[in-house]
């Protein structure tokens, strides 16, 4: 697990807003750009793909959320869905605001162990974050020592669908197949219509020889690793993330774990294989 600069991990860096934007058509989605202020903790501060930030505002509380930005980017991105009092503070943030940040924490998906296979990315509506940034960090470091990429991405409407300036750049790169699909007919849409599992079953893969990465809402997962299964996929090779259960981040509060497993502690990262040994709460 890569660790924070900071030896008190309940103490959060000094950090500043330095850019904001609205995803969403219905502005419930909002993404910051921030900046940590001390240039040790800049130096110090080292992610991978998949891990998470505890994100606070003073006075407000603090909420963990996945990091959306490449490794290789200088500013931290995060997306927040405006859902209660801590989210609500941080859709009020604007440029020069500042807040703190705890982490990196979490583990995180596994590139350099599938090195030489085709990689089947999955996801589906606010829950990209973390998989928009391994897919860059793939296509940045890693495309030349992989084989074939598929990406599945959806969310309810077009309106909905995050990163649309990274997606346009994907579906230019030769390197990987981008399926972008919406619920429903939507008009002006041109692309997939229907649900994210429905759309993974008419994606043709080698089963022997893909690992899958999986983030999107409980439901979508559930119904999307039974379409892997029947594809011929191992259950050792089926990765997701269980980001939506993080609370404290360090394994103290209690409120992530299943069965014997912290998810802030040994996730959000796990194989299907697993997490099928594991109580079904997730």
């Amino acid at each position: 697990m890569w660790q924070s600069s900071n030896a008190n991990p309940y103490l959060p860096l000094p950090a500043r807003v330095e850019r904001v934007r609205f995803e969403s058509e219905d502005r419930s989605l909002k993404t910051l750009w921030i900046s940590l202020l001390n240039e040790k903790d800049r130096e110090n501060f080292r992610f991978r793909p998949g891990q998470f930030i505890e994100l606070s505002v003073p006075g407000k509380g603090e909420s963990p959320f996945g990091i959306a930005s490449s490794p290789h980017e200088e500013l931290l991105k995060i997306t927040v869905n405006k859902t209660g009092t801590v989210t609500k503070a941080i859709h009020q943030l604007d440029q020069g605001d500042f807040v703190g940040i705890r982490g990196p924490l979490g583990n995180y998906y596994p590139i350099e162990d599938v090195l030489g296979a085709n990689l089947f990315i999955i996801s589906g509506g606010f829950a990209f974050t973390t998989l928009a940034s391994f897919t860059e960090y793939v296509l940045q470091d890693w495309s030349d020592k992989v084989k074939e990429i598929d990406l599945v991405y959806g969310a309810r409407t077009p309106g909905m669908l995050l990163y649309k300036d990274l997606l346009e750049q994907w579906r230019e790169n030769p390197r990987i197949k981008v399926h972008l699909t919406v619920d429903r007919e939507f008009p002006g849409w041109t692309g997939l219509v229907g649900f994210v599992p429905d759309i993974v079953a008419r994606v043709d893969v080698d089963p022997v020889n893909t690992y899958c990465f999986i983030c999107g809402p409980p439901i979508m997962i559930r119904l999307t690793i039974p379409k892997l299964l029947e594809k011929g996929i191992s259950k050792e090779k089926i990765y997701t993330s269980l980001e939506r259960r993080m609370k404290c981040g360090i394994g103290k509060c209690g409120r992530c774990n299943i069965g014997p497993k912290y998810v802030c502690r040994d996730g959000p990262i796990f194989k299907v294989s697993e997490l099928e040994k594991l109580p079904q709460e997730y």
